[in-house]
């Protein structure tokens, strides 16, 4: 019998779900990515050579696997071109071997401005969005009003329905946010001319998906973000503008509940967060300056902690199981990755949130407003660290006895197995204890 393994991030996004759905592309022939779009980053090292990747599924760099689109992605024919040409300087070939779904939202250009537009209007106030147009697509979809791939297959239809969408958005660019309006008639020309080469691509995802769980196929889904980001679930408003949740398979993909049998749930072993939001265990460090916490510093540097996508500095902390306890209940995680074990392997004590004090009440439960947010007082346990490397280690048994403690306390505390541990970026700097498509 085949399996259908879900890959989420746990947190705030960046947790290493690049390298572990590469790792886990092995006993699978096909990925599927089923919402966000190219404002996530998914890094992927092999034999010291870097690959990022924004829209395509990270299973890409294995030969013979199938990547599929979902529905529930908003894609940008711009981004995705330019990642397929990235990859073909590289010997890797993609189009033959990629599905996109026809109901995919497309981001267009008056998409990219509104979305900078609206940042820069709200200052001080901004969400922290990568300005690639994600939101606003979300919104047409929802206000039924967006252009879908599978309309770029009917060009008398796309036009008329282009030209009606792109004054709206050029009404509210001009009035609204007193910025440059969009050349209708150029986007067209050029999404036209972009959809030839995509266009034996757009096939219907979702049978195509039943049709390999019929003929009993591994099947690998890959979130996007984290899913504290998630649009119903995460810390709204600073979050993205999809569902990044287990539950996102259902709706992004077409694939019903009962044909999920595990979720894997990736955590870094420390939390980052880049942009606004949030964030109660944060150790406060600003790069430009070279001011702030000095482990807040050490987790950043030694961690790589600048975003994929975008470049920005990410925020970095202690692991808060408040904020995991929440993701692994709304996400009905099977069991735990660990990323990044190694960032921690220099220092002294180790504390990880078990509880927050709001208003002085103890609670282990996440708030969902944000006021109630910005009173926490998080409450910390220390571990004792290490001190010695842990890089390259791929045997439990081979880890030190405090990091085993440390990685057994996570687990005790969540009350799930560690099935996976990473010890590096590359793909066999990785501990398997119980693989998920076994």
């Amino acid at each position: 019998m085949g399996k259908n393994v879900v890959v989420i991030g746990a947190q705030w996004g960046d947790e290493g779900k690049g390298k572990i759905i590469d790792l886990l592309t092995e006993k699978t022939s096909n990925v599927v990515r089923f919402q966000g779009g190219h404002n996530a980053g998914h890094t992927i090292v092999v034999k010291d050579e870097k690959t990022i990747l924004h829209i395509i599924p990270s299973g890409v760099l294995h030969d013979n696997i199938e990547c599929l689109i979902g529905n529930g992605v908003v894609l940008s024919i711009t981004a995705l071109l330019k990642e397929i040409a990235t990859l073909k300087k590289n010997n890797i070939d993609i189009l033959s071997r990629l599905a996109i779904s026809p109901s995919c939202i497309l981001i267009l250009p008056y998409h990219i401005a509104i979305d900078k537009a609206h940042e820069e209007m709200l200052g001080k106030n901004a969400i922290g969005t990568t300005c690639n147009g994600i939101g606003p697509a979300y919104e047409d979809k929802v206000a039924r009003r967006g252009l879908r791939v599978g309309d770029l297959l009917h060009s008398e239809y796309f036009a008329n329905k282009l030209e009606e969408v792109a004054n709206y958005h050029n009404f509210i660019l001009n009035n609204y946010y007193k910025a440059k309006t969009i050349d209708y008639k150029k986007v067209l020309d050029e999404i036209m001319d972009q959809a030839k080469i995509i266009k034996n691509n757009i096939t219907d995802v979702t049978n195509k998906i039943y049709q390999k769980i019929e003929n009993n196929e591994n099947i690998l889904f890959e979130g996007a973000q984290g899913a504290l980001l998630d649009i119903d679930q995460g810390t709204y408003p600073y979050v993205t503008s999809s569902n990044t949740i287990s539950g996102g398979v259902n709706t992004g993909s077409g694939v019903g509940i009962a044909n999920i049998d595990y979720v894997l749930s990736i955590v870094k072993t420390y939390t980052t967060r880049v942009g606004a939001g949030p964030f109660p265990t944060e150790l406060v460090y600003d790069v430009a300056s070279d001011k702030g916490d000095s482990i807040g510093k050490e987790l950043g540097i030694k961690g790589c902690e600048f975003g994929a996508t975008t470049g920005r500095q990410r925020r970095c902390g202690w692991l808060d199981i408040v904020a995991l306890n929440h993701s692994f209940r709304i996400n009905s995680v099977t069991g735990i990755c660990l990323t990044k074990l190694d960032v921690l392997d220099n220092l002294n004590t180790i504390k990880i949130c078990v509880a927050y004090e709001i208003n002085g009440k103890i609670t282990k439960t996440m708030p969902y407003s944000i006021q109630d947010f910005n009173k926490i007082k998080p409450i910390y346990i220390d571990i004792e660290g290490w001190k010695t490397s842990t890089i390259g280690i791929n045997s439990f048994d081979l880890l030190p006895t405090k990091a085993k403690k440390y990685i057994e306390k996570i687990s005790d505390l969540t009350n799930l197995p560690i099935d996976i541990i990473s010890t590096g970026p590359e793909r066999n700097q990785t501990i398997i204890i119980n693989h998920p498509f076994n």
